[in-house]
């Protein structure tokens, strides 16, 4: 498909995600006014055919309503799918940019520093289930070693990619960083993916890549924010079990239910000097131990 029908899709999305229960002569205003019309307006026949298109391919329905106004009928599905919400994001900022030359050198992109180079070979590994076999090297080990692995799922975090994997070795799911990958191989083999793995379930209270339930239970946690950090805690939770149970005209203090894993504990230390764990006991006295560690390590 070419780049610029894909991006004419994306973009009509973005006008009906941002306009719902928009006129079909609203969406010709904006298309006209927009870097794809070119000062022309959208035909119907371009619009009819566009619509139908956006359905077979992102699965995304556009609706008549009443007064003849357009809308995503399935709206709320659209944006409980993490991947297709980054995709049209992605894309329609992107397909902004090349639109419009007065925009280049204007927006930055977080670049993913390594493990891009194995992505294709993964991807292909994991749409048609075959088993792998990896050269990895964990951070602290003198030397790489080689083993097989059933890829189940890629994750990004903190500008990582990561790879969710069931280890035939150890028959344990693990995940394992794609930079820490030396080479990725595929095999011959294939694998069954279970029909019962749910990543969600996997990461189930977890904050970044680190899922082992059998180390780190979900416990409540309770911290409170003081100045910007109540605002930037509101507006972008730690997680989605992160809820507002007390705000004044000084603090905010949020309840979650998360595993109080490293990756959690170095998410509360980006907040600085900005939150106290209230509770439990335990997360309050790892948190203060790592500040007074870095404390003493820069002394």
């Amino acid at each position: 498909m070419p780049a610029d029908k894909f991006g004419r899709y994306v973009w009509l999305i973005e006008i009906l995600r941002s306009h719902p229960n928009i006129t079909f002569e609203e969406i010709s205003s904006y298309w006209e006014n927009s870097a794809m019309g070119d000062g022309k307006p959208l035909p119907w026949r371009t619009f009819m055919n566009h619509k139908k298109k956006i359905e077979t391919i992102f699965d995304v329905i556009i609706e008549c309503g009443k007064g003849y106004r357009y809308s995503i009928s399935n709206a709320e599905e659209l944006s409980g799918n993490d991947f297709r919400t980054w995709l049209i994001d992605s894309y329609s900022v992107l397909n902004q940019v090349n639109a419009d030359k007065k925009l280049l050198g204007r927006i930055s992109f977080e670049n993913m520093p390594s493990g891009n180079n194995h992505l294709h070979t993964l991807l292909q590994a994991m749409r048609q289930n075959r088993v792998v076999t990896i050269e990895h090297q964990s951070f602290g080990k003198n030397k790489p070693s080689s083993f097989d692995l059933e890829p189940y799922h890629l994750k990004v975090f903190n500008r990582r990619w990561y790879l969710i994997a069931r280890s035939p070795r150890y028959d344990k799911i693990r995940t394992y960083g794609l930079d820490r990958m030396h080479w990725v191989k595929l095999t011959d083999r294939t694998f069954e993916m279970p029909a019962d793995f749910d990543i969600d379930e996997y990461f189930d209270g977890c904050v970044g890549i680190m899922g082992d339930k059998e180390k780190c239970s979900i416990q409540r946690v309770v911290i409170k924010a003081i100045g910007p950090s109540q605002n930037y805690l509101k507006t972008l939770p730690i997680h989605p079990s992160q809820r507002v149970i007390e705000a004044n005209s000084e603090s905010t203090t949020f309840e979650l239910y998360v595993r109080p894993t490293f990756d959690f504990l170095t998410t509360l230390l980006q907040q600085a000097d900005q939150i106290e764990v209230l509770e439990p006991t335990a997360v309050r006295k790892w948190l203060h131990d790592i500040g007074s560690n870095i404390a003493h390590k820069n002394n």
